[in-house]
């Protein structure tokens, strides 16, 4: 970029180590730059006016409703006098200025041309289109809402120092559960150092692995007292926070956003004592009773059972098992000398039968024949001689009887 460019486009270049800008040259250079800003709107609480006698300008210090930041206002007189209603310490006002840098003092402000104090119904208008706005992004979803654990091993309580709702959560937390461990950090509850205080209190607690749940205790308070808990950088931040947390903020009519976003909304700080920890004595009665319920049902269920097994030895199978065998053994006798009168039967006709074989087979035996006188005259060959004409002199045959055998020779 040339030199020229620089000066056209306001850039300033930064001197050398060898040659640096005395503080003077610095705090010039600044105001040049923050007096080629523009006007501006802004919004914020009033922490301090200052009326000097006779001046015409009232310095008022203005504060971030949502950090710990600040300017100083420089406001013409007649605004101040003129402003309706009456601006106080700890209002909100909205402003139109230009900002000024004071070089001799290094010091920012605004110089105000219009500074109006913000009512209460433009609040309630300003919260309600906010409240629109967190509904429409899933803040106040029910369903992303996580349940409080049953016991938790510590409890992280923000409220205000020395304060009611303090009290009343400490006292109705331990008298239900005597053992119920809290961490406390107060912080303030209203006015423009109350979110900062709640956002810090509510990172230190989340870092915390032992805390299971915190609690977000305020007492009453009239709407603008209640601001701080609507506010959309703590409805965040508790929308952001992976630890449960319960809002008890005011009074049951009370319903800053903050109720919306946390995972339970309790109506007052004694109701937040009552969801964060169990009823030491409920649980014993409780525990009683399911221990008398668990007893009855077992013995029902025995005398059930009781009932049931004697049904079952009273059977007669059961009550006389030798009944069972007694009468398979009729059976099995029965079966028995049934098959051996088949058996038998069987027997002496396959004998009857054979002896019928045995005579026919001896009947036609040719031994039959043999018994009765004949013989039987065979060749040298063993074939049987039926003709005398098939025997030669000189064969030597041979004769058989019924008992024994001959060999004879024929002569002729």
């Amino acid at each position: 970029m040339t030199e020229t460019q620089q000066e056209r486009e306001g850039a300033v270049k930064a001197p050398s180590p060898e040659a640096p800008w005395p503080v003077r040259v610095v705090s010039q250079k600044i105001g040049e730059w923050v007096g080629r800003l523009g006007w501006v709107w802004a919004e914020g609480e009033i922490a301090q006016i200052t009326k000097r006698p006779g001046s015409p300008l009232v310095f008022i210090t203005l504060r971030d409703m949502s950090a710990d930041i600040s300017v100083t206002l420089t406001v013409p007189r007649r605004f101040v006098e003129a402003a309706e209603p009456p601006l106080v310490q700890g209002g909100r006002v909205i402003v139109h200025g230009k900002p000024q840098w004071y070089a001799g003092r290094g010091t920012l402000s605004l110089g105000v041309d219009d500074i109006r104090a913000v009512g209460l119904g433009e609040l309630l208008a300003r919260l309600q289109r906010l409240k629109k706005m967190l509904a429409a992004e899933g803040l106040f979803d029910p369903a992303r809402k996580r349940p409080l654990p049953f016991l938790p091993r510590r409890i992280g309580l923000i409220t205000g120092r020395a304060s009611a709702a303090e009290k009343d959560v400490l006292e109705n937390a331990r008298l239900r559960f005597p053992a119920a461990d809290f961490r406390v950090i107060n912080v303030p509850v209203q006015g423009a150092s109350a979110v900062p205080a709640v956002l810090d209190a509510l990172a230190s607690m989340e870092a915390d692995p032992d805390i299971e749940v915190i609690v977000l205790a305020r007492g009453g308070g009239s709407v603008e007292d209640l601001l701080p808990w609507s506010d959309e950088a703590l409805c965040r931040a508790v929308f952001a926070c992976k630890t449960p947390i319960v809002a008890a903020i005011g009074h049951e009519t009370d319903n800053p956003l903050v109720d919306y976003v946390a995972d339970v909304r309790a109506s007052t700080p004694t109701d937040a004592a009552k969801r964060v920890v169990p009823d030491f004595s409920e649980e014993l009665r409780a525990l009683s009773m399911a221990r008398r319920r668990l007893d009855l049902a077992m013995n029902g269920l025995l005398d059930r059972e009781q009932h049931r097994l004697d049904a079952v030895r009273s059977r007669p199978c059961l009550a006389q098992p030798a009944s069972i065998v007694d009468g398979r053994q009729s059976e099995v006798d029965e079966s028995l000398r049934r098959a051996r009168h088949a058996l038998s039967g069987r027997i002496a006709s396959a004998v009857d039968s054979l002896s019928h074989v045995r005579a026919r087979l001896r009947a036609l035996s040719p031994q039959a024949t043999l018994d009765r006188g004949y013989a039987i005259v065979q060749q040298a060959d063993g074939s049987v001689l039926r003709a005398a004409a098939e025997a030669n002199a000189g064969d030597v045959l041979r004769v058989r009887l019924a008992e024994g055998e001959i060999h004879a020779t024929v002569k002729e």
